[in-house]
């Protein structure tokens, strides 16, 4: 017997491309059910995180005309991982399956089907993987590549070139909705989800409409939060440096007092000024780090709700949690 599928799709300011992205997720929708892939009750998961344009007015405007289409609307802008796990966590009441995926339609919907074949062979999360990264520019592409070896180098189980485009089956969101940290960081976080998974790997198209929700200035603040969200070992290179640097500290003073006793006691202007300011700036660094963890463990004591729930739209007269 085919599984309710839900696609969750979170929407900040994407009322250029909404029609579209309904229009061709119906047909889609048609396709797999025709196919047996999913059930017939599959629903697609609007989740508005609190746009200043149309956009939520649009997806009243779809649930009102098309049934295939429910709407998720936040209190205010929580951000993309926020507003992705407040669908998710809706949504795994709701269906057997789901699979999330971005509005900008880049993602190429026809990996849909052998990401439900995946399901159907055993698999409770299925990634999405791009092929390459020829949409991007060069400094995107070189800067996500580089993202991905670091968080490899920093031992965090993190798959190359997949974002949010991925399937999880309702157990896995079940073990998802485990995880309570509210620095979200969901790529991450799916690979500790454990289970049997996947990988499905398509191409990538340029988006249709609109602007890019991720320029560099979020991109940094989303990298920085995945690193520390995941791994230590920034805190243990400073560890390691000032051991380092004490040991220089060592040989620097042995030199000074073979100098003073051969009678060679004049110091360089030039090496004392650089070795003051390369400690100096080291030290700064290292405070910069150490304060990004304080800052996390701050957000993490408060518990605040990682996301609130003003409105949802669906056929079942359902309501879900309000904040989680």
């Amino acid at each position: 017997m085919p599984n309710k599928l839900m696609v969750v799709i979170p929407c900040y300011n994407e009322e250029e491309v909404l029609h579209e992205t309904a229009r061709r997720l119906t047909v889609k929708m048609e396709t797999l059910t025709e196919a047996g892939l999913c059930d017939a009750s599959s629903r697609v998961l609007l989740v508005d995180d609190g746009s200043r344009d149309r956009t939520w007015e649009i997806i009243q405007s779809l649930h009102r005309e098309n049934p295939l289409f429910e709407g998720l609307r936040l209190s205010r802008n929580r951000g993309h991982q926020n507003a992705l796990l407040a669908g998710l966590m809706t949504a795994r009441d709701h269906c057997d399956v789901s699979i999330s995926m971005d509005a900008d339609l880049q993602d190429d919907m026809d990996a849909m089907d052998r990401f439900l074949l995946a399901y159907r062979e055993g698999c409770d999360i299925v990634y999405g993987v791009r092929n390459k990264r020829d949409t991007d520019t060069f400094f995107k592409r070189q800067s996500a590549l580089a993202f991905y070896r670091l968080m490899k180098g920093l031992g965090v189980d993190i798959t190359y070139n997949h974002a949010d485009y991925r399937l999880m089956s309702r157990r896995a969101l079940q073990a998802l909705g485990e995880f309570r940290e509210v620095n979200l960081f969901l790529r991450g976080l799916a690979p500790l989800v454990g289970f049997q998974s996947d990988t499905v790997y398509y191409d990538r198209s340029e988006r249709f409409a609109g602007e890019s929700k991720y320029p560099f200035k979020k991109m940094l603040a989303f990298a920085i939060d995945g690193i520390t969200s995941f791994s230590v070992k920034p805190l243990r290179l400073i560890t390691t440096l000032g051991l380092v640097i004490f040991v220089i500290s060592l040989a620097m003073l042995i030199y000074t007092l073979i100098s003073f006793i051969v009678g060679k006691t004049v110091i360089g202007w030039t090496s004392t000024l650089a070795s003051i300011w390369m400690i100096g700036g080291i030290q700064l660094l290292s405070l910069g780090v150490i304060g990004e963890y304080i800052g996390k463990i701050y957000n993490e004591t408060k518990r605040r709700p990682r996301f609130i729930i003003d409105r949802y739209l669906n056929g079942e007269g359902a309501d879900p949690v309000r904040d989680q």
